[in-house]
């Protein structure tokens, strides 16, 4: 069954007694393999002899690969243990902690405990009502549908809506840009975000977490882990004193210094079967909105793409004025409409043109003598 999972696997990673051997299958990607393979070393560090034996395959690509469908019904044959670092609700490859959290030395992002503390020095730095109101993503659009739809909100002759998105793709990259005007809003969920990092993400939770998986995981293997012929045992020190520059530094920085007495934290109970009915209703729920949401956006987007150039109000409002002057007659000028009254329209040339006799006193004289009582 674990061979089954070479097929795609990067390196595989045998336990015996609290040391690691690896077999080499494939090349990765940059440095993903020997930062993956570093953090499981500092896991044994962390909890000497706690750890159980266990054999399984790695593949350090980002898309998972067994999907569920694949594996149902009666002629169903078993499913290959693969371990990746991402997975989705079609799959089932058995998600394990990101490599960078070790550091990813090709673009200079720390070993997380170091960025942590980057990103909560940097917080404090500007308050949030006075920060340029962007959103920032860097990353490969490429790996995931999800992603692609990201891309989306790139900036255009039709939307501006305040993000910088970052396409990576080994060392390219290309700034797009996006809005948000719903600052309060942004500002609560940035707050939670943060909150979130510094509090729940630790390093100490992902040790945690990694512990409770493998020893899980350790638990369903029905055959007793062996050295592989091609395997070697690998150690913290024999991978730091081959590494140099940056790689080294992470390493160094990253290094569990000694064991952790106490040892990890209790793993809680799985979920019953009404609790995950619940949790899934609640997740659905949240897709729904965000579903609609997206609905909503595109049919606005659709709205304002469909009018015509001039849909500027302040051009309609131009043109309008411009329709209405050139419906007028050439004469509607007021100057023009004087200019083209008769000469005789002036009330002195008027009253000159009356007769002589309309003076009043005149017509009185010209009444006969016995009209007077």
């Amino acid at each position: 069954m674990l061979d089954r999972a070479r097929a795609t696997a990067n390196f595989r990673l045998v336990v015996l007694r609290g040391r690691a051997y690896i077999e080499r299958i494939a090349p990765a990607f940059q440095t993903r393999d020997l930062f993956t393979i570093w953090g499981i070393l500092q896991l044994l560090r962390r909890y000497p002899g706690r750890v159980p034996d266990l054999d399984l395959m790695f593949d350090c690509v980002d898309w998972p690969v067994v999907h569920a469908d694949e594996y149902q019904g009666n002629n169903a044959t078993a499913m290959p243990p693969l371990f990746r670092y991402c997975g989705d609700n079609e799959t089932l490859d058995v998600v394990f902690p990101d490599w960078s959290f070790w550091g990813w030395a090709e673009i200079n992002i720390k070993p997380w405990d170091a960025l942590q503390k980057d990103l909560s020095v940097g917080n404090k730095r500007v308050r949030w009502i006075d920060r340029e109101p962007y959103a920032y993503w860097k990353g490969n659009p490429e790996v995931a549908a999800i992603r692609q739809e990201l891309v989306k909100c790139n900036v255009s002759s039709k939307q501006e809506w305040n993000a910088r998105i970052y396409k990576q793709d080994g060392s390219k990259r290309a700034r797009q840009d996006t809005r948000n005007p719903h600052k309060k809003k942004a500002q609560q969920i940035g707050k939670k975000a943060s909150k979130f990092i510094q509090q729940e993400l630790s390093m100490d939770h992902i040790y945690d977490y990694m512990f409770h998986l493998l020893t899980e995981y350790a638990k369903l293997l029905r055959f007793k882990p062996t050295k592989p012929p091609e395997a070697v045992e690998v150690c913290p020190e024999s991978l730091a004193c081959q590494a140099i520059g940056r790689e080294k530094k992470f390493m160094q920085d990253s290094m569990v210094k000694s064991a952790n007495v106490a040892g990890p934290c209790n793993l809680p109970p799985p979920f019953s079967p009404e609790e995950y009915r619940k949790l899934q209703q609640r997740k659905e729920k949240y897709m729904d909105q965000v579903e609609t949401l997206e609905r909503n956006a595109s049919k606005l987007e659709e709205r304002n793409a469909s009018k015509p150039e001039d849909s500027n109000p302040e051009e309609q409002n131009a043109s309008k004025s411009e329709e209405r002057n050139a419906s007028k007659p050439e004469d509607s000028n007021p100057e023009e409409r004087n200019a083209s009254k008769p000469e005789d329209s002036n009330p002195e040339e008027r009253n000159a043109s009356k007769p002589e006799d309309s003076n009043p006193e005149e017509r009185n004289a010209s009444k006969p003598e016995d009209s007077h009582r």
